[in-house]
């Protein structure tokens, strides 16, 4: 029987959740009435969930596991879900159930009355602190004034794609992956549903201020040229600058008896003048690394072992490695 939806689920250290994930995404995949699959893609844990979620395909031929060699990271667990779904629809959902799985039912709806994209969308945020809800509603709207892509607000990787969207962005070879933004880049027809996203139901999150940090730079660089234009403008108006104040000094030596002296006022310019310079190198520096990480081709992922999947023609040709 061809599978109808298939559920994506990244998973890593969630040993205190796994179970509770995978009985919510049964009974709302079951009230759906249509053959699905339940993908959960290991990232390299450490504790037991690969162990329990092995257990769990034993038990259920609906549930398939990939387990990667090492950590890849969030983004690349969702491709690799993608990359090896079958269903007619895909939907992305983490793991730790802060998304709730009954609001799949909603978006199931809308898919079929026609949306090719339905992503959800956060009003409300529990069991977070002020200081993430506000960097995170600051990211989002940030980021959506940076890139000529419209990149819905307040919306994470909770959504449920066609599978001719799912195609496209398998065919999408780039390393610094931002899944929801190459979703909005794909475009096609897209709605979303408004829900309340819930506290954690265990464990802790994996998504720490580094690593958000790190989400927005890798965002931000794969959407946006704004930040090198900025470096221009800033390096174009502080040259302007400078050359007035060369002149105004040269001006004041010359033809007055005020004298610019003491060192305290040029160390301060010229600390102020290279802080600004490395910011901008450090912005350029990012792009360049990114070219880099394109132009060495490496996998986006690694598998080390799947479980519950059929063999298909092309895993006999490429192995187990995937791009």
């Amino acid at each position: 029987m061809s599978v109808r939806y298939s559920v994506v689920v990244p998973v890593y250290n969630e040993e205190a959740v796994a179970q509770e994930c995978y009985v919510r995404l049964t009974k709302v995949m079951a009230s759906l009435r249509d053959a699905y699959e339940l993908i959960f893609v290991d990232d390299g844990s450490r504790d037991q969930t690969n162990a329990i979620i092995s257990n769990i395909c034993r038990q259920d031929s609906h549930v398939r596991l990939v387990s990667f060699s090492r950590n890849f990271g969030h983004q690349a667990a969702i491709s690799a879900g993608m990359d090896l779904s079958s269903g007619q629809a895909v939907i992305i959902i983490d793991a730790d159930l802060q998304d709730p799985p009954e609001v799949i039912i909603e978006m199931v709806k809308k898919w079929k009355e026609g949306y090719d994209v339905v992503y959800g969308q956060r009003e409300k945020r529990k069991g977070e602190s002020v200081f993430k809800k506000a960097t995170a509603k600051l990211f989002y709207r940030f980021l959506s004034a940076q890139t000529d892509v419209d990149i819905p607000v307040d919306t994470g990787d909770f959504r449920l794609i066609d599978r001719k969207v799912c195609d496209v962005l398998s065919s999408l070879t780039e390393k610094n992956r931002y899944v929801r933004g190459l979703v909005s880049f794909a475009g096609f027809r897209q709605t979303g549903v408004r829900y309340v996203r819930d506290e954690r139901f265990a464990g802790e999150t994996k998504y720490p201020l580094k690593k958000m940090m790190n989400f927005a730079v890798d965002a931000t660089t794969s959407f946006s040229k704004k930040p090198l234009k900025l470096a221009g403008y800033v390096g174009l108006f502080l040259s302007m600058a400078s050359f007035v104040y060369l002149f105004i000094t040269i001006y004041l030596k010359l033809f007055t008896q005020t004298t610019v002296s003491g060192w305290a006022s040029i160390l301060c310019v010229s600390l102020f003048f290279n802080g600004v310079v490395l910011i901008m190198l450090g912005i350029i520096g990012e792009y360049i690394g990114r070219i880099y990480d394109e132009v060495k081709n490496r996998p986006l992922y690694i598998i080390k072992e799947k479980t519950g999947f059929q063999p298909r023609k092309d895993e006999l040709k490429n192995g187990e490695t995937n791009q």
